[in-house]
């Protein structure tokens, strides 16, 4: 009899425990998804070939990884890393102009190719860009950058279908772009007026 009494208060103690515990808030340190696949998109960077900077896009559909892409060579080539030299600075290109004299593709390119190539469809999701500058010596940095598309690629995102493009920002923060934006924005101005521009921005004088 003392021990089914003792047994029953141990189960009111343990059910007390539980309905504390249960009932105790615990605060949610998680990243927010952005973050997370932005994240991702930083991981994807470090495999570039680029000696200036580093850029990693990553394509989310439906809360899943579709596509990966980072700036580098074409397949079978030679990249500026096996080069040993930047053609493109070697030629005095500045950044965000002429990048058919670069030997890279651009990652947001790689990522949209890589996707055809498996046969994933890019309608509706989203793709995120993560960038950071390389040193003089081609060692990488944690110096952000502004990591939006160059005209080239937003193009390429006008076109493929996806919803919204997510940059990573050189102040440590990112910035969320609805793609169909770029399209108005390009119908009721040009793109030449285009507010966030890759690199040394271009004016029409």
């Amino acid at each position: 009899m003392k021990e089914e009494v003792a047994k029953g208060q141990n189960n009111n103690f343990l059910n007390l425990k539980f309905i504390s515990m249960s009932t105790k808030k615990i605060k949610d340190t998680r990243p927010s998804k952005d973050q997370y696949y932005l994240d991702l998109a930083k991981s994807v960077c470090s495999r570039g070939t680029c000696l200036k900077v580093e850029i990693g896009a990553v394509i989310i559909r439906d809360d899943q990884v579709v596509a990966t892409g980072y700036v580098g060579a074409p397949r079978g080539t030679k990249s500026s890393i096996e080069h040993g030299f930047c053609l493109r600075k070697k030629l005095g290109i500045p950044s965000g102009h002429r990048y058919e004299m670069c030997r890279s593709v651009h990652a947001e390119q790689n990522a949209i190719i890589n996707a055809a190539r498996a046969g994933v469809s890019l309608l509706g999701g989203d793709m995120y860009i993560y960038g950071r500058i390389k040193d003089e010596n081609g060692k990488v940095t944690e110096q952000m950058i502004d990591a939006f598309p160059c005209f080239i690629c937003k193009k390429m995102l006008l076109n493929c279908g996806l919803d919204r493009v997510i940059c990573s920002l050189k102040n440590g923060k990112y910035k969320i772009f609805k793609i169909s934006d770029f399209a108005k924005e390009w119908g009721e101005h040009d793109i030449i007026d285009d507010k966030f521009q890759y690199g040394t921005k271009i004016v029409v004088k």
